[in-house]
């Protein structure tokens, strides 16, 4: 029985839809009925592979089916604005992939769009959900490791040397930032609660122009701070590691990025450990996120807030300044 699911449709048909499908399809309350590329052929494969009722190679035809409810955004980072803001527009809840945007200026035009239209509208920072960060999360709430001070923060790969490679393509905002960098400064701003008053920041940028590494150092009220790191072309894997301090102790997230398990120190005490033994990958929390909401009437989330998508956005931008980054 279908009837009381969640009608998705999935706007992109490449590696990041992929892994978002795979999880979506185990979820008792989502029925994924529609998938669109605007590559011939490439919805009508996906389809084949996930069992899905309507592939479309038009995005147009898509957006006129009424039985979708809401629409996960794979796309892209560049087509990201005009696919939600035409799914907006047509009346479909969004679940945009990160990074929302581009930049702030397209994520203010999307948040208003969603309001205008009354219309559920959420980034898709699948990380926040992960039971590792919720665990940790809690820690924090319950005063576990005192009055948190400074954190740490890194994520990175090596995509290695193709000019052609779109994480390396600059006018596709490839580079560090928008693939990796995204993860650590919005774990800042998960834990923190607030956007830094000052940042200090330093990037390499390579051949192609994008940033292939950066380290920036936030600083926020009250002396707290916050160093990341991330990379997409080090010839090596960066930790992927956290670290959470607090006048208390500490939390460790070996591998926060997929939120694999979180440890809780605190002088005197032994180690806590929680072990996340998910068999998915971990997105299918963002999407019953999503649907918890939509069944609420809620038209955004309260662990990702429009707001704080807008706040990091600019946050990002600050730091692209800082580089002389553009994406052109």
């Amino acid at each position: 029985m279908t009837e009381n699911k969640v009608k998705w449709g999935i706007m992109g048909a490449g590696n990041i839809s992929r892994k978002f499908a795979s999880d979506l399809v185990h979820s008792e309350n989502a029925d994924l009925v529609a998938v669109a590329s605007r590559t011939e052929g490439k919805a009508a494969s996906f389809a084949s592979e996930f069992n899905i009722a309507r592939p479309y190679d038009s995005y147009d035809e898509f957006l006129q089916d009424e039985e979708i409810e809401i629409v996960y955004i794979g796309t892209l980072h560049t087509q990201h604005k005009e696919c939600a803001l035409n799914c907006l527009k047509a009346g479909k809840a969004v679940l945009c992939e990160k990074p929302f945007t581009m930049d702030a200026t397209e994520a203010e035009e999307l948040i208003q769009a969603a309001r205008e239209n009354n219309t559920f509208l959420m980034e898709a920072m699948w990380t926040r959900y992960l039971p590792a960060i919720v665990q940790a999360k809690n820690w924090l709430e319950e005063g576990k490791i005192g009055e948190v001070r400074m954190l740490t923060a890194n994520f990175g790969f090596d995509v290695g040397w193709s000019p052609n490679s779109r994480l390396l393509d600059k006018k596709l905002g490839g580079g560090a930032m928008l693939d990796a960098g995204i993860y650590p400064i919005s774990f800042a701003s998960f834990i923190f609660g607030q956007q830094p008053t000052e940042i200090k920041s330093s990037a390499h940028l390579g051949e192609t122009g994008v940033d292939e590494h950066f380290s920036a150092l936030f600083e926020y009220p009250d002396g707290k701070t916050a160093m990341l790191n991330s990379g997409v072309r080090l010839n090596f894997n960066l930790a992927n590691d956290a670290i959470i301090y607090g006048t208390k102790g500490y939390i460790r997230l070996p591998n926060f990025l997929f939120g694999d398990g979180a440890y809780l120190h605190q002088a005197g005490s032994e180690v806590v450990e929680f072990q996340d033994d998910r068999k998915l990958q971990g997105y299918i929390f963002e999407a019953e996120e999503a649907m918890r909401c939509l069944r609420e009437g809620k038209l955004e989330s309260a662990i990702m807030p429009l707001d704080e998508t807008h706040d990091i956005m600019k946050t990002m931008d600050t730091l692209r300044k800082q580089w002389g980054l553009e994406y052109k």
